[in-house]
């Protein structure tokens, strides 16, 4: 029997966090360097380059505004 390790239903924004930031920063970095420099041989490069910096920044800016977004969307949305 196999164990699997999962992290408490509290840390539940966290990691949402954490994966939302991960995937649009890569998405982000992605176009965004392809439209400033092109797509050429040193296209994943510049990306990955790009991405360590726009990773955690996103991640520490999601944390920052959650309480913001979760306010505007229950102004927002019917209950």
């Amino acid at each position: 029997m196999k164990m699997r390790y999962k992290l408490p239903r509290k840390y539940t924004p966290v990691v949402f966090a954490f994966y939302m930031s991960a995937v649009m920063a890569l998405l982000m970095c992605m176009v965004i360097v392809a439209i400033n420099t092109g797509v050429d041989g040193h296209y994943f490069i510049r990306v990955i380059k790009a991405y360590a910096l726009a990773m955690p920044s996103a991640f520490v800016f999601l944390q920052l505004v959650r309480p913001l977004v979760v306010r505007l969307v229950n102004a927002t949305v019917a209950s």
